[in-house]
């Protein structure tokens, strides 16, 4: 049984300007000591559907079952989610300086979380944890910085803390929604390498929620790309990087710089994420793809299985287009495979030659 099994997870909020439909039928599993990436650009739903299953997005209408262990997290008191949070699931947010107390030393807020899931232990063996923890991550002399506010600690040394404060109780899974997205590049590898050798040490299973696909190229089993508050494509790391069918993942690939330094053009999507409010007709995306055709346009493609091996469906690469299933990778006969089916399947006076003339014109 796995760690995690999310099942058509569906979270709205009712809001003056309508239903904003956030997440709309998210499923996915996760395995212990294994690791899930879920990209996608911002609104796509992405932190809200991991928010939810910890009962973080107060007001929200929610549907679906999301099993941990068996129980559904979904389906849990606000004190049954409370005995989970920190000590079974862990989570790292974006921004640990919102995410800490500003009036409270460091160390203090990991000792109190200790001690509010393990109430036998004393405020000395908690203290002496801490200092262990941050030692552990990588903070010189924990001991005298175990004392210090958030606001003396860099934004790396912030990210470091919060990472032992999840780890402080061994959880089984930790949440990482965008930990590395305000830090540089070299304080962004040095966490992520941070959060890979940790997780090995401790068996952990983790998600790691990011819009760049480049963060999470080294780090995750799987990867679930999310776009307009669905999956479009899920797919094991290496079938993704270099078989992506869906039009949305091979734009996201494309738009990530090259390691070389090479002097070359960035190829950016165009057009804008979809109102979460008003949706596009059909498949989310098809405003802004260059391969739509017209059955793009009235009828939603399902997760449907593209890869193979051994000569048969591999049903752990799915994608949520029309495009045929051998329209996959980045090569130039692969997307020769695509502009050819695309241009059968529309017609001149369609909306969607329409969509594909403004993108044009753009």
């Amino acid at each position: 049984m796995s760690l995690l099994e999310v099942r058509d997870l569906k979270v709205s909020f009712d809001t003056s300007d309508g239903l904003v439909q956030a997440v709309r039928g998210v499923s996915f599993t996760v395995e212990r000591g294994k690791t899930l990436g879920i990209v996608g650009e911002s609104g796509s739903g992405k932190s809200v559907s991991t928010q939810t299953l910890l009962g973080l997005t107060a007001g929200a209408l929610i549907d679906g079952e999301a099993l941990f262990e068996g129980q559904d997290l979904l389906a849990m008191t606000d004190e049954q989610l409370r005995r989970v949070r920190g000590k079974e699931i862990a989570m790292i947010f974006q921004d640990p300086l919102s995410s800490l107390h500003p009036l409270y030393k460091v160390g203090k807020q990991i000792v109190e979380m200790i001690r509010q899931h393990e109430p036998d232990v004393t405020k000395a063996q908690a203290r002496k944890r801490a200092i262990e923890l941050l030692g552990m991550v990588g903070i010189p002399e924990p001991g005298q910085r175990v004392d210090d506010y958030p606001h003396q600690f860099s934004g790396g040394m912030r990210q470091r803390a919060m990472i032992a404060m999840a780890l402080a109780l061994n959880p089984k899974l930790i949440v990482a929604d965008e930990p590395t997205t305000a830090l540089d590049a070299t304080v962004q590898a040095q966490i992520l390498d941070l959060m890979l050798r940790l997780q090995r040490e401790f068996d952990t299973a983790l998600i790691m929620i990011t819009h760049d696909l480049g963060v999470i190229a080294d780090l995750a089993d799987d990867v679930l790309v999310m776009y307009g508050g669905k999956p479009v494509e899920h797919a094991d790391r290496r079938s993704l990087y270099y078989r992506p069918h869906h039009p949305y993942t091979k734009g996201l690939l494309e738009s990530i710089p090259g390691s070389t330094g090479a002097k070359t053009r960035l190829k950016p999507i165009a057009g804008q994420p979809p109102s979460l409010i008003n949706l596009p007709t059909g498949c989310a995306f098809h405003p802004r793809c260059e391969y739509v055709m017209d059955r793009c346009v009235p009828e939603e493609p399902p997760l449907t299985a593209v890869g193979d091996k051994d000569g048969f469906p591999d049903l752990g690469h799915t994608s949520a287009c029309w495009l045929p299933k051998e329209a996959a990778g980045l090569d130039a006969e692969t997307d020769r495979l695509r502009q050819e089916a695309a241009e059968l399947g529309r017609s001149a006076d369609s909306p969607a030659a329409t969509v594909v003339d403004a993108g044009e014109a753009q």
